[in-house]
């Protein structure tokens, strides 16, 4: 009778146990889980843009919470770097791809996507696109936008130079830049303090002069950085900066610093991404800024590269190794057809997935398109697509010719040093 009581409180007493076991599990099944995001959208109107979306997938997901860093450029570089080397990056995070994010994952500090993109997600995006988040068979990040470098330039200011047309080779250019001098406007805005933007100059030279080809042989060490297109890149770039055509200390000036010239009218021409008319207008004083129009980088005479070689890129996600499923997810949310094309009629991307290419309204926007669809060849820029230790090579030494403080020869050479090094 006795064993018979004690067995009864024992199967009640595990049954309790079992029942609450589950209870608890579903409890944690349901509780809340943070997503910590990181991007760099400090403009209008991507970081409303971004935010909405965001609200729309809590609303989706009660138990999701998203917190949304926003930083600028180079703050958000130097921050990331700061706690990648912590070993705790964030959950989702802005990448540009190439080098940069393949460090990040020899290191293991980033999700693998590779099975994710497996079937209709992967297969959703442009296959260049995608390609700059990929290294080795696998998949590290999603873009959300690709575009091209090109030179942004303000209608009203080229009209009252007398400028009817955009140039389309560097002696037309160089010949623009002298007009616009001797009309009293500052012919080009830079932010060369923080060197990237002085190295598309550099870059986009030795693309005309060298093309696909040089690079690559450098780049595989069957060739070098000190080979003549990337010196000739120097030579010219010397050129422009004979005829002093950058605002008074460009080389302590800021990339904000830039946008600003741009959006309130005191500088008539910038080389920059896609991202450069929303940052530009941001930045202006009235909110407004100019009007703007685009063209292409220049032929350069004499030049192997082909005339219609962009360099660029754009933005994609990363997701840190710790990142919770429901990031995936939010990630897959951010990147279908449908909000992709939202974004891109909103003017916040030029997308990357497929059969969103119609939500491209804005003139401006359809010229950088116009651009990339005519390439035969894409170039990621070479501060994300090499490897860090070699990108940082490049943008001291491009800002040492800036500086003049070095030859087009020396800093071919430190950069072939560099390369040496990092591509052994």
């Amino acid at each position: 009778m006795k064993k018979s009581f004690y067995l009864g409180v024992l199967i009640t007493l595990l049954t309790f146990i079992l029942t609450s076991c589950g209870g608890t599990s579903t409890t944690a099944g349901s509780s809340t889980v943070t997503i910590n995001w990181w991007h760099i959208a400090t403009a209008e109107p991507a970081k409303s843009a971004w935010q909405n979306l965001a609200n729309q997938y809590m609303k989706m997901h009660p138990n999701v919470k998203i917190v949304i860093t926003i930083l600028e450029n180079d703050a958000y570089k130097n921050k990331l770097t700061t706690v990648m080397q912590s070993g705790n990056p964030p959950d989702l995070f802005h990448s540009w791809g190439g080098g940069v994010l393949f460090q990040y994952a020899k290191a293991g500090l980033v999700k693998d996507l590779t099975s994710d993109m497996q079937g209709d997600w992967g297969n959703s995006f442009n296959k260049s696109a995608l390609d700059v988040y990929s290294d080795n068979g696998k998949v590290y990040g999603a873009p959300w936008d690709m575009g091209a470098v090109g030179i942004w330039y303000n209608k009203a200011l080229f009209a009252k130079a007398g400028i009817d047309q955009p140039p389309t080779t560097w002696t037309e250019f160089l010949q623009v830049v002298q007009k616009l001098k001797s009309a009293g406007i500052t012919p080009i805005a830079i932010g060369e303090k923080e060197k990237w933007p002085g190295h598309f100059w550099w870059v986009y030279l030795a693309i005309r002069m060298g093309g696909k080809d040089a690079f690559n042989k450098a780049y595989t060490r069957t060739g070098s950085f000190a080979d003549p297109p990337f010196v000739a890149a120097g030579q010219h770039l010397q050129e422009l900066l004979a005829l002093d055509p950058f605002q008074k200390g460009f080389l302590g000036s800021s990339y904000p610093d830039e946008q600003a010239l741009m959006g309130d009218g005191k500088a008539a021409m910038e080389l920059q991404g896609q991202w450069a008319p929303a940052n530009d207008q941001s930045a202006a004083a009235d909110k407004k800024g100019p009007q703007l129009g685009f063209f292409p980088f220049p032929m350069v005479e004499g030049g192997a590269g082909n005339p219609t070689d962009v360099l660029g890129g754009g933005g994609g996600y990363a997701l840190g190794k710790n990142a919770p499923p429901e990031a995936v997810d939010f990630l897959k949310f951010l990147t279908t057809v449908q909000n992709q094309r939202d974004l891109a009629k909103q003017g916040v991307v030029l997308p990357v997935v497929k059969g969103a290419s119609d939500g491209v309204t804005d003139p401006l926007k359809q010229a950088v398109v116009q651009t990339v669809s005519k390439a035969s060849y894409f170039q990621l820029f070479y501060d994300q697509y090499l490897p860090p230790s070699l990108a940082q090579v490049v943008l001291d030494s491009t800002q040492s010719i800036f500086a003049k403080t070095a030859t087009p020869e020396a800093a071919a050479k430190a950069i072939e040093d560099g390369a040496a090094t990092a591509l052994h």
